[in-house]
């Protein structure tokens, strides 16, 4: 089989690796450069942010992808040599207004989250600033450096010798046959293929507009910052009115994240920079004293209820989409792609495909 994906971020990355792992010849294109959107630019908390308000939906792709999340940067280190770090550090939320129902939750889950007294929390975390109340404590939620997963995923398909990647390469059209896909067309010429996969993020909607399908997924956009500090500043990670701060293993701290509706504007702004300094120095204000290493912006794909749309395409064959996870890409990428290629091949699927099936969302 010869598959064309469309979009190079961990969603169409992840699909290629899979698909190839399952004998299929793959062409990953990318209109810029390959892990250069959303999932370069987002955090990597291998969790939503706050996993008690979504849908089971979106829970069931989480919890999948987390538990096999350390298996795939194993395998990946073992094969490329360059380590996604996935960093099991734990995660606390500051003052949650719905702290009850989070813990009701994790009851029904399964999933361990606890009440941690304040003093506790500020033993654990002593660069914790002060002023906050309660908290809840989650210790298995890891965060994984999505720039080397990226790197690590890229050097994985580079090695696959039925895998070819375009990068440079803007998707501008679908080849047709009747109702039937049969390639893309692009900047670099025609690339033909039995099946097509849109998993371009915030750039889905656009595509498939030249096929007349409606995709509601948008760009909504987010700023981060980045310090620089000791090894063993921040131990675990740490989330307080919708802003986060997130160690990495060398010291880098990340902090984030805002969210625009701002179209397709990725320019980083002035106001962000001092909304999200002001955050991370009211949740460590030692770093009222670092600098700011980098800040950027990238462009999420916003979906309703931040549901991916996974599946077949409705009235086109051979088009199938893996698109939309909002702010959860990452989180929810190797479900995604499991569930994407077991549908592709007609295997039994790991996971319900009911949820996020495109033929009954989009019609």
């Amino acid at each position: 089989m010869q598959s064309v994906i469309v979009g190079a971020g961990v969603i169409g990355m992840l699909s290629a690796y899979r698909l190839a792992q399952a004998g299929s010849d793959v062409v990953l294109l990318e209109s810029g450069s390959t892990g250069r959107e959303a999932s370069w630019a987002g955090g990597g908390i291998v969790s939503p942010l706050y996993p008690w308000r979504y849908s089971e939906a979106v829970t069931a792709l989480a919890h999948w992808s987390q538990d096999f999340y350390p298996q795939l940067g194993e395998q990946l280190r073992e094969q490329t040599g360059v380590d996604p770090e996935v960093h099991r550090t734990g995660l606390y939320w500051l003052d949650l207004d719905d702290q009850d129902q989070a813990l009701a939750w994790a009851r029904q889950h399964g999933r361990e989250l606890l009440a941690v007294p304040m003093d506790e929390v500020h033993r654990a975390v002593p660069a914790l600033g002060a002023g906050f109340s309660r908290a809840v404590y989650m210790p298995d939620v890891a965060n994984v450096r999505n720039p080397r997963l990226l790197q690590a995923l890229h050097a994985a398909l580079l090695a696959l010798p039925n895998v070819r990647l375009l990068e440079n390469c803007q998707a501008t059209g679908f080849l047709l046959e009747g109702s039937r896909v049969v390639g893309v067309r692009t900047s670099q010429g025609e690339q033909r293929a039995d099946q097509v996969v849109v998993a371009a993020g915030a750039w889905s909607a656009e595509l498939l507009a030249t096929l007349d399908l409606a995709l509601p997924v948008k760009p909504m956009k987010g700023q981060m910052i980045l310090y620089k500090c000791a090894e063993d500043f921040l131990p675990s990670m740490v989330l307080a009115k919708r802003r986060y701060a997130i160690p990495r293993k060398d010291g880098h701290i990340l902090v984030g994240s805002t969210l625009e509706d701002v179209g397709f504007d990725k320019q980083p702004t002035a106001d962000a920079l001092a909304s999200l300094k002001k955050t991370a120095e009211q949740l460590l204000p030692a770093l009222a004293d670092a600098q700011v290493v980098k800040h950027w912006a990238g462009l999420r794909p916003g979906s309703p209820d931040g549901i991916p749309y996974i599946g077949a395409a409705p009235g086109v064959e051979g088009l199938w989409l893996n698109c939309g996870h909002f702010r959860n890409g990452l989180v929810l990428a190797p479900a995604s792609c499991r569930l994407l290629v077991d549908l592709m091949l007609g295997q039994a699927p790991t996971i319900d495909p009911a949820p996020y099936a495109p033929a009954t969302r989009l019609a």
